[in-house]
């Protein structure tokens, strides 16, 4: 068995880095490196990852329903709106990553996206216009980069149209999880899991990898 695989709580091989976890390894099994499609979705999971930037995912993903409360299910029509004493309230919640710079990211970030929608532009495209050539599967974790070419790409373009904190590491991490890259270990369950080219239309989230 390579060190990019072990053995999950249910008993089955998995990435190693949502081992030992439940509510991790049921993200991994179910949800991360799906596919997923519809500028909403793939708004909440970008600024997601920003959030989660210097923290771990757990993190994230416990405080999830909470985060989708304060910003109103991350409907950027919504969080266009916010103004600076919605930013104070959501840094007096303790369900939310209280961080000033993040919180004013997700919220300039949902304003960059609608001004995408004004100029006839989808996040949905441009995303999924930085797929890489299919490759050999990783096997071991330093098979499983921080970055790549496409991510610096999608880093780059985001940052264009007044995206914050989309660096290329976070990009590539979102990247991995709604399924632009595929980086299931050879080994794991998931790993050319017929369902992972379908289309997944629920929300979702990803780790950074490390």
């Amino acid at each position: 068995m390579s060190d990019g695989i072990a053995i999950g709580l249910d008993g089955r091989l998995k990435c190693w880095w949502c081992i030992g976890d439940a509510l991790y390894e049921d993200y991994h099994d179910g949800e991360w490196g799906r596919p997923l499609h519809g500028d909403d979705e793939l708004f909440e999971k970008l600024c997601l990852d920003g959030l989660q930037a210097g923290l771990s995912w757990l993190v994230v993903l416990r405080k999830r329903a909470s985060l989708r409360a304060a910003f109103h299910g991350f409907d950027p029509r919504a969080i266009a709106l916010f103004s600076d004493s919605d930013v104070e309230r959501l840094l007096s919640d303790p369900g939310v990553i209280r961080n000033r710079a993040k919180i004013r990211s997700v919220i300039g970030n949902a304003r960059a996206l609608l001004d995408m929608h004004a100029g006839g532009e989808a996040l949905d495209g441009l995303v999924w216009s930085h797929t890489r050539p299919a490759g050999r599967r990783p096997v071991v974790r330093a098979d499983v980069p921080a970055a790549s070419p496409e991510s610096e790409a999608l880093s780059r373009a985001l940052k264009a149209r007044g995206f914050s904190f989309v660096g290329s590491t976070i990009v590539y991490a979102f990247m991995q999880a709604v399924g632009v890259v595929d980086d299931h270990v050879a080994g794991c369950i998931a790993a050319g899991d017929s369902a992972i080219a379908g289309r997944v239309t629920s929300r979702v989230t990803g780790p950074v990898i490390d």
